[in-house]
């Protein structure tokens, strides 16, 4: 939740004179009374009547007087925005909420609000408000929402002043304003098992010896506290003194979620585009493979991660687990795509280390790509890929259905060099194909068993 605190609007402070700010803001009344003023004055000198010339005064300082205080009461107005939720997923709503406190000793006259917002957010809201009273405060909302995921700026807020004779009239801005972070749809997948990969918490632990120092490197030596029933007997008579064997504790799995964002991958724009279903797809599994206690890192094909991420990627549990979530769904709200053509900088993280499982959100691939990819499931425990064909998704339902060779020797070629490799149609549900995904790689497993036997 994001909000912008009470804070005094600043002024115009470039302008040459606030005087002259107050005489440009009087209405067609003010100018009228100040007209009619300067004519019964100068039409009092010409006939000789006093009485006149005091109508004339008083029709002319009036608009003077309240174009003054308006002036100064527009130093003397605060307000704030607040945002429920600051983060919401794509075609979801959320509420901002707008409050006005007058700060000064003099009531206001009417006031109307105005917020800009971005056009893909709606049109902007306007609010009119009655007189406020000193110390008074007003608390209005409205409603926004978008199908394109983003940032996008809410303010700053606009607010018209007017005295309550309607002789002046001053428009300014605040300087606050807040950011509304529209997230990629998160779709729920099915706790799945896929063969080859190693578990996580929950799921089962992959056990992993502590080093807590240099000295853990070999059974150490016992230390002050340490449980005598980890005495490692065989060491204590080679060394001479008491060893004390070293702990096991439970090792993170690891998942790394591949995201091709090269332009010339994918063809169309717009929420319904293909580019736009790949986000949304590695927003899903990031999630759920957090959930699962699952160490995660996102990968792109420029070989980029997202920034403040661990070697290890993120993992954690409770609060730290949420951070995570946020940051990662902060970082591909805004991701776009990249210049690159190829898909080696990707290949150049993915080798220098075990990833474990490896899931991996494609577009267009020539056969050098393909080739590049293959290679990446050498250094995972499993490999999961979501291919998506350019011209099954621009193409319209109607069209004449074109021949998916090179596609589908793509996926021939993932799958011979070990990839769950899987055709992605035109608005397909990832938790459909989540769970194809698991029926494919657990009937390779047990044919490869079989082979094996």
């Amino acid at each position: 939740m994001s909000s912008g605190g009470p804070a005094p609007a600043e002024a115009d402070r470039g302008e040459t004179s606030g005087v002259r700010t107050a005489l440009a803001g009087l209405t067609t009344r003010g100018r009228s009374f100040l007209a009619a003023g300067i004519a019964a004055a100068v039409c009092s000198f010409v006939l000789g009547l006093s009485e006149l010339l005091r109508v004339g005064l008083l029709l002319a300082v009036l608009p003077l007087i309240c174009a003054a205080v308006l002036y100064r009461t527009r130093y003397r107005v605060a307000a704030s925005r607040r945002l429920a939720p600051g983060r919401v997923p794509a075609g979801s709503e959320a509420r901002v909420h707008l409050r006005m406190d007058n700060v000064s000793r003099l009531p206001t006259g009417l006031l109307m609000l105005q917020d800009r917002v971005p056009y893909v957010l709606g049109p902007r809201p306007r609010f009119v408000l009655d007189r406020v009273e000193p110390g008074g405060r007003r608390e209005v909302s409205y409603r926004v929402r978008s199908d394109l995921r983003g940032r996008y700026p809410l303010g700053p807020l606009q607010l018209r002043l007017t005295d309550p004779f309607g002789m002046c009239e001053l428009t300014r801005s605040f300087s606050t304003y807040d950011t509304l972070t529209v997230i990629p749809r998160v779709e729920p997948l099915a706790p799945v098992r896929f063969g080859g990969e190693a578990q996580g918490y929950g799921d089962g632990r992959q056990r992993s010896l502590a080093l807590a120092g240099e000295d853990d490197v070999i059974p150490r030596g016992y230390r002050y506290g340490d449980d005598l029933r980890r005495v490692h007997w065989r060491s204590t008579a080679r060394y001479g003194e008491l060893m004390v064997r070293r702990e096991e504790q439970p090792r993170r799995s690891r998942c790394t979620v591949l995201l091709d964002t090269r332009g010339g991958a994918y063809e169309g724009a717009g929420p319904d585009a293909a580019f736009e279903w790949a986000v949304a797809g590695a927003a899903s599994v990031l999630v759920h493979m957090l959930e699962r206690g699952f160490s995660v890192r996102l990968l792109t094909d420029s070989g980029s991660a997202v920034p403040g991420e661990s070697g290890d990627g993120f993992g954690g549990s409770g609060q730290e687990t949420a951070d995570a979530a946020g940051l990662l769904m902060d970082t591909l709200a805004v991701i776009d795509h990249s210049d690159g053509t190829g898909l080696s900088r990707a290949y150049d993280v993915l080798r220098g280390g075990n990833e474990g499982l490896l899931v991996a959100f494609l577009g267009d691939l020539d056969e050098e790509q393909a080739t590049t990819v293959a290679k990446m499931s050498r250094r995972s425990g499993g490999a999961v890929a979501f291919v998506l064909d350019p011209d099954v998704w621009t193409r319209e339902a109607t069209d004449v259905p074109r021949p998916g060779d090179r596609h589908a020797e793509r996926l021939r070629m993932l799958r011979e060099a070990g990839w769950t490799a899987l055709s992605v149609p035109r608005g397909a549900s990832l938790d459909e194909l989540w769970r194809q995904a698991d029926r494919e790689r657990s009937g390779l497993a047990a044919v490869n068993g079989e082979a094996r036997g």
